[in-house]
């Protein structure tokens, strides 16, 4: 198997690729992937892939070798100098100790303690959202899910209930933008939006912007969100008090690190959930026993949304760059050179998994690294793992037979490990 396929977005359209990212585990653990052009998309310069556990922990934890900020965090390069410039102020793009500044900023509102006081309402929520279909007996999974999310993060951040959906959107359109069906995503309804959403959603660009010399803008870039930031602005006029908007405005960010971090929360904290949720579950189908198991031992929750994660990550890789030349794995890699950790490979190597490629919901220990590793381990890993328990419980719970009632369709994507639709049906009709 060619190790370029792990970098094409069209791979995944029909599921990761673990036998080859087993064979280069055995074979190759670090090694050199092309970066051809994809679409309208130009080629790239290439990069070092990590695929074993031990090395992807450890390029995670040295944020001093491996940096998020020399290159930002994505395998294609920013187009411009200032694109990467505006990326860097992210604090998922920043080093120690800019990072650790930014982080400190809102990380109170993802406490344990800030989170069991969510608890309670996201668990109504995901009941109250499996009740509203309940009746129709089959439903597609994926877009029940999504709102969970959605709601969540819009409760967090202050934003109002009209206006919740454009944070889907948003999500959509960076997170999609390899896969057509995603890429001009726009769902919410114009009659329900606020003011000041109807007055950012002017500064939306068309559905597939382009740059004066023809190539396609970044869809993280500023001026692909412009609607996105004018959003985030206005908001931050009016913030809910004690909300994460609050923290943002009284934390002393600079302009390009509000809007980031506004990009932050409303892209990452939604998307992961949108893809790991329907995964999750689609994976349970597909093993009845553990299914039945979990129906009799609802107590096994818990891990059993360790397993989802481990066995359906979320995220598929993340970038670094090295600041020095450094050996890894055998392999020299130079300072300046991309390096992208592979933790669906991760989470699958059979140095510390036993027998990894079964999906066992009892599996203790269980380190994974769906939510990464080091500094920049997920801040939002413990409120996601509140919302996983809550929809998975009230859909087992309140839809019973619940089964597939047709394929999946897969997101086309090299990042998100997503799903576009999962049908499923429940009842005692076959």
């Amino acid at each position: 198997m060619n190790p370029v396929e792990a970098f094409l977005p069209e791979t995944y359209t029909a599921g990761v690729p673990y036998a080859l990212f087993a064979e280069l585990r055995a074979t190759r653990p670090v090694c050199r992937i092309d970066e051809p052009a994809v679409g309208a998309w130009p080629a790239g310069p290439g990069f070092w892939a990590v695929f074993r556990h031990a090395d992807v922990k450890h390029v995670l934890r040295t944020p001093e070798v491996f940096s998020s900020h020399l290159g930002a965090t994505q395998i294609r390069d920013p187009d411009t100098p200032a694109d990467l410039e505006f990326v860097r102020a992210m604090m998922l793009n920043q080093d120690p100790p800019d990072h650790s500044r930014t982080r400190r900023i809102v990380a109170a509102a993802f406490t344990p303690r800030a989170v069991r006081e969510l608890e309670a309402v996201i668990e109504e929520r995901a009941v109250a959202l499996v009740d509203s279909v309940a009746g129709r007996g089959e439903a597609d999974f994926v877009e029940l899910a999504a709102d969970l999310p959605v709601w969540t993060l819009a409760h967090v951040m202050g934003v109002p209930e009209g206006d919740r959906r454009l944070l889907f959107d948003w999500a959509g359109r960076v997170i999609g933008y390899q896969d057509a069906d995603y890429a001009g995503l726009s769902t919410a309804a114009q009659e329900e939006l606020s003011p000041m959403a109807r007055a950012a959603l002017v500064r939306r660009p068309d559905s597939a912007p382009r740059r004066p010399d023809g190539r396609p803008m970044n869809p993280r870039s500023r001026e692909a969100l412009a609607d996105m930031f004018a959003y985030a602005h206005a908001l931050a006029e009016r913030p809910r008090p004690g909300s994460v908007m609050a923290r943002m405005r009284e934390g002393g960010l600079s302009r390009d690190e509000f809007e980031n971090m506004f990009f932050l929360f409303a892209v990452a904290g939604n998307e992961t959930l949108r893809n790991g949720i329907p995964g999750g579950l689609l994976t349970l189908l597909d093993h009845p026993d553990s299914l039945r198991l979990l129906l009799d031992r609802p107590e096994l929750t818990g891990s059993a949304v360790e397993e989802m994660l481990r066995f359906w990550p979320p995220v598929i890789d993340f970038r670094r760059t090295a600041t020095r030349d450094v050996e890894l794995g055998g392999q020299l890699i130079r300072r300046g050179e991309k390096v992208v950790v592979f933790h669906a490979s991760a989470n699958r190597d059979e140095t510390v998994f036993t027998d990894p490629d079964r999906f066992d919901i009892t599996r203790a220990p269980n380190d994974h690294l769906s939510f990464g590793f080091g500094p920049h381990v997920c801040l939002g890993a413990h409120l996601a793992r509140v919302q996983m328990r809550a929809m998975l419980r009230a859909t087992l719970d309140r839809l019973p037979g619940l089964r597939r009632a047709g394929e999946p369709v897969r997101l086309t994507s090299n990042f998100q490990n997503g799903l576009k639709t999962l049908p499923v049906r429940w009842g005692t009709d076959r």
